[in-house]
C-alpha cells in the first residue's frame, strides 16, 4: 500500500484507509481467524476467537488478548491491524450483549486490556520517515489518525487530527525536536463503544450524582517516540454525543487504572455542542457531565434555606447598624465585631444569590470557581476576625487599667484590618496555587476531591483551638485579677460579661461548622446545620445588642423619638 513506503521526495503523505469490512459489524465471530505475516518476519500468527466465547471472565477471550499482546512485529500492514481490531471490538460487543450483569470492575479490567492491545496494534502502523506521513482509518468501533514526522520535516506544526466526534491539537514538531532522532509520532483514536466498559460511574465515586458520558472515549499516545515529554498542554475538542444539561457540571477526565480522574485536565471552554479540554499529559480521555439527583425533599429544603438565610441577613444588617450608630462605652472596641458582620453578611448574601441562580452560574465554570474562592475568603476572614476579638479580649483582661491606650498603641484599627483580611487572602491564594482545580463544585463551593475542603476546615479548626486556649487563659487571668487587683466593681463586671459574650460568639460561629463534619447522608443534621449556620447574624444581634442594657436603652429612646415624631 502507498503509506507502507518511506517518504523521501515529498513533504507529506496523507492516506485515508477505509476497509470494506469497516462498514458493517462482524456478526459471526465465533470462528474468526486472522493470519498475520509481518513484513519483518516469516512467522505466521493466528488470532482466533473460540466458538461460544461470550463470558468476559472466561479463558477464551483472555487467550485472544494474550495472543495480540505477544505479537512481536514492530510493523504490520494496515489490513492486518484492521482485521485484528475488528475481531477485538466485535467480540467485545458480543460479550457486552450477553454479560449485561457483569461486575463493573471486570468490565473496567477488560477495558484496560482492550485499550492496551488497541494502542499496541496502532503503534505498528508507525514507520520511519524523513518528512511526514499521516494515516487515517475508520472502522466500525474505532477511528483515528497516526501522524509521523521525521528529521527533514518542513512543517511548523502538524494539522489538527480529526475524527467524527473529536479532534486534537498537539505540538508534535516540538516533541520531535526534543528527541535525538528528531522524529516522533502521535496516535489519536476515538472509541465508539468504550463507554460501555469504562463507565462514567467510575468518576467521582464518592459523589452521589448522575454521571453521563458526553463524548466518545478517546486516546492519544506517542508510539515509538523516545522522549514523550510534552512541550505544551494538549487541547482536545470533544463533540457532545448527548444533550447538554445547563444544570450539569462538565469535567474533562482521564482513565487511571480503574477510575476516571481530573488530574492535569481542565475545561477551557464549552458551549451546548462542544467542549475544549486542555491536558498536561497523554492518556485515555473523556468528557463526563454530573447532574444532581433531585429528591422530593429538595424543594422544602431549598425553601427553608432561602427563608433562614434571608432572616440571618436581616439581623446581620441590624447588628451592623447597631455597632456603627449606637453609643458604646469608651472601653468597648467594636472593630472586630463590625468586620465579622461584614464578612459573614457578604458571604451569606453571595451564597444565597449563587444558590438562587445556580442553574445560570454552574455552566460558567470560571465564574463558579471565582465565587467559591470568594466564599472561602469571606467565611475564613470571619473566623480570623473572631480570633482577633479573642486576642483583644485577652489584652483587655491583662490590662484592665489601660485598655484603651494599649489597644491604640499596639493594635490599631488599620493594623487589625490588614491582619483580618490578609490572613484569609493568603490561605486562599496558597490553596489556588496548590490545587487550582479545587474550586467550583456543583454548588459553587470548595470541592471535596483530595480532601481540599481542609483548606477551609483546617484553618477553622486551628482558630477554634487557639480561641479555646485564649479563653482558658482569659478565665485564669480574670480570676487572678479579681483576687489581686483593686479595680472598680462595674468595670470587672463589664469585663466578665464581655468574656461570656465572646465565648458564646465563638460557640455560635464555630460549632455549626464542626457539625458539618457529620451531616453527610443525614437530613436531620443537614437541617440543623442549615438553621444554625444561617442564623449567625441573629445570634450576634441577640448577644451584643438585645442583651446589652445600654443598647436597649438607646433603642427605647430611638423608638420613643420615632413615635413622637409621627404624632407631630
Amino acid at each position: 500500500m502507498a503509506y507502507c513506503a518511506a517518504v523521501t521526495n515529498i513533504s507529506s503523505t496523507d492516506t485515508t484507509v477505509r476497509p470494506e469490512m469497516s462498514s458493517t459489524a462482524v456478526t459471526n465471530i465465533s470462528s474468526t481467524t486472522t493470519t498475520v505475516t509481518p513484513e519483518t518476519s516469516s512467522v505466521v500468527i493466528n488470532i482466533t476467537l473460540q466458538e461460544g466465547c461470550t463470558n468476559i471472565s472466561g479463558g477464551c477471550f483472555q487467550n485472544l488478548l494474550e495472543k495480540i499482546e505477544n505479537i512481536t512485529a514492530q510493523v504490520l500492514p494496515f489490513d492486518t491491524v484492521s482485521s485484528i481490531l475488528n475481531v477485538i471490538f466485535n467480540a467485545s460487543e458480543k460479550i457486552l450483549e450477553s454479560s449485561s450483569s457483569s461486575n463493573p470492575a471486570e468490565l473496567a479490567s477488560y477495558g484496560n486490556r482492550v485499550l492496551k492491545t488497541s494502542e499496541k496494534l496502532i503503534s505498528t502502523l508507525v514507520k520511519p520517515t524523513d518528512t511526514s506521513v499521516n494515516v487515517s482509518f475508520t472502522l466500525a468501533a474505532i477511528e483515528g489518525q497516526v501522524f509521523m514526522v521525521g528529521p527533514q520535516v518542513t512543517l511548523d506544526k502538524i494539522p489538527r487530527l480529526d475524527t467524527t466526534n473529536s479532534s486534537v491539537d498537539i505540538d508534535l514538531i516540538g516533541i520531535a525536536r526534543n528527541n535525538t532522532e528528531r522524529s516522533a509520532a502521535v496516535a489519536f483514536m476515538s472509541y465508539n463503544m468504550m463507554e460501555n466498559l469504562l463507565k462514567p460511574d467510575f468518576f467521582n465515586k464518592s459523589n452521589d450524582t448522575i454521571k453521563t458520558m458526553m463524548s466518545t472515549v478517546i486516546s492519544a499516545t506517542l508510539p515509538k517516540t523516545t522522549n514523550t515529554k510534552l512541550t505544551k498542554p494538549v487541547n482536545f475538542t470533544l463533540k457532545h454525543i448527548r444533550e447538554f444539561d445547563p444544570n450539569g457540571s462538565l469535567s474533562c477526565v482521564y482513565w487511571n487504572i480503574n477510575e476516571w480522574i481530573v488530574d492535569g485536565c481542565s475545561v477551557l471552554k464549552s458551549n451546548s455542542s462542544h467542549t475544549v479540554c486542555s491536558c498536561e499529559h497523554l492518556s485515555t480521555f473523556a468528557l463526563i457531565m454530573q447532574t444532581s439527583r433531585q429528591s422530593e425533599s429538595d424543594s422544602p429544603l431549598d425553601l427553608l434555606n432561602l427563608v433562614c438565610v434571608s432572616v440571618g441577613l436581616v439581623f446581620f444588617t441590624l447588628a451592623l447598624l447597631t455597632f456603627a450608630l449606637c453609643q458604646w462605652s469608651p472601653g468597648v472596641n467594636n472593630v472586630a465585631r463590625i468586620n465579622i458582620c461584614i464578612s459573614l453578611l457578604l458571604a451569606h448574601l453571595l451564597f444565597l444569590l449563587t444558590q438562587q441562580f445556580l442553574s445560570l452560574i454552574r455552566p460558567l465554570q470560571v465564574l463558579c470557581a471565582v465565587i467559591s474562592g470568594l466564599l472561602h475568603f469571606l467565611f475564613l476572614s470571619g473566623f480570623v476576625w473572631m480570633f482577633i476579638e479573642a486576642v483583644l479580649l485577652f489584652i483587655c483582661v491583662k490590662n484592665l487599667s489601660q485598655i484603651s491606650s494599649r489597644k491604640r498603641e499596639v493594635l490599631s484599627s488599620g493594623f487589625l484590618c490588614v491582619i483580618g483580611y490578609l490572613v484569609a487572602l493568603v490561605v486562599v491564594c496558597v490553596s489556588v496555587g496548590l490545587v487550582p482545580e479545587g474550586y467550583g463544585s456543583e454548588h459553587c463551593w470548595i470541592k471535596m476531591d483530595k480532601s481540599f475542603i481542609w483548606s477551609f476546615l483546617g484553618p477553622v479548626c486551628v482558630i477554634l483551638t487557639l480561641n479555646m486556649i485564649f479563653f482558658i487563659k482569659i478565665v485564669i487571668a480574670l480570676n487572678s485579677t479579681l483576687k489581686n487587683l483593686n479595680a472598680e466593681v462595674s468595670q470587672m463586671k463589664q469585663t466578665k460579661i464581655v468574656v461570656f459574650k465572646t465565648l458564646a460568639q465563638c460557640v455560635v460561629l464555630g460549632c455549626p461548622w464542626i457539625l458539618g463534619f457529620f451531616t453527610n447522608g443525614s437530613k436531620v443534621l443537614e437541617i440543623i446545620f442549615l438553621i444554625l449556620n444561617s442564623q449567625q447574624g441573629t445570634f450576634i444581634f441577640l448577644i451584643y445588642c438585645v442583651l446589652n442594657n445600654e443598647v436597649r436603652q438607646q433603642y427605647r429612646e430611638f423608638f420613643r423619638c420615632l413615635c413622637s415624631g409621627k404624632q407631630h
